[in-house]
């Protein structure tokens, strides 16, 4: 690495424990990985979200994208911060999930519609904004687009599993999708 790069790293490791994952990929371009590190250092820690939804964001994008290490470095995260195990299983799984808490199930249904439908309908919309107001809602969308982002880089450049985990998603493996029938993944 060339001083800019390590100057990066080190300061990533600081913050996250070590430089993991897209990191990797992202600091071939120091530019870029600093921009994507601080955006998702504010995404992560920051924004306006508490942590449990924070953390759901994070498991809604990177199913969405099928992104199994981004999922699989969060998912103990998300259900220690208050995720429902079954809300997270139903997620995995690609089945509406369903949530005791109100709030909770608002905040799913809007990520929902714009990672799945691109628009969000009115209803879902008012609701989401009475409860979490425009900062909420912006930080909402901030969080999804980068961890979008993140799903994206993980699976572009194939980033593996980590090695003690199993893969989390029953129409996934590798960096494909497998047929219906169970076959593998899809040429």
């Amino acid at each position: 690495m060339d001083p800019r790069q390590q100057e990066l790293a080190a300061r990533i490791a600081g913050r996250r424990g070590a430089v993991r994952g897209p990191f990797r990929v992202w600091l071939h371009s120091p530019e870029m990985c600093e921009r994507a590190e601080s955006l998702g250092a504010f995404a992560r820690f920051e924004c306006s979200l508490p942590k449990r939804l924070r953390e759901l964001t994070l498991l809604m994008a990177a199913r969405n994208w099928d992104a199994q290490y981004s999922w699989n470095a969060h998912v103990r995260q998300a259900i220690e911060a208050g995720i429902p195990e079954a809300a997270v299983k139903a997620i995995a799984e690609k089945r509406d999930a369903v949530f005791d808490d109100d709030t909770d199930q608002v905040f799913y249904q809007f990520c929902r519609e714009v990672l799945e439908d691109h628009f969000v309908c009115d209803d879902t919309f008012a609701r989401a904004l009475d409860r979490f107001g425009p900062k909420g809602l912006v930080d909402t969308i901030g969080a999804l687009g980068n961890f979008t982002m993140l799903g994206m880089c993980l699976n572009t450049f194939q980033v593996d599993l980590q090695p003690d985990r199993e893969p989390p998603f029953p129409d996934v493996r590798g960096h494909g999708r497998i047929t219906p029938d169970g076959d593998g993944p899809r040429p």
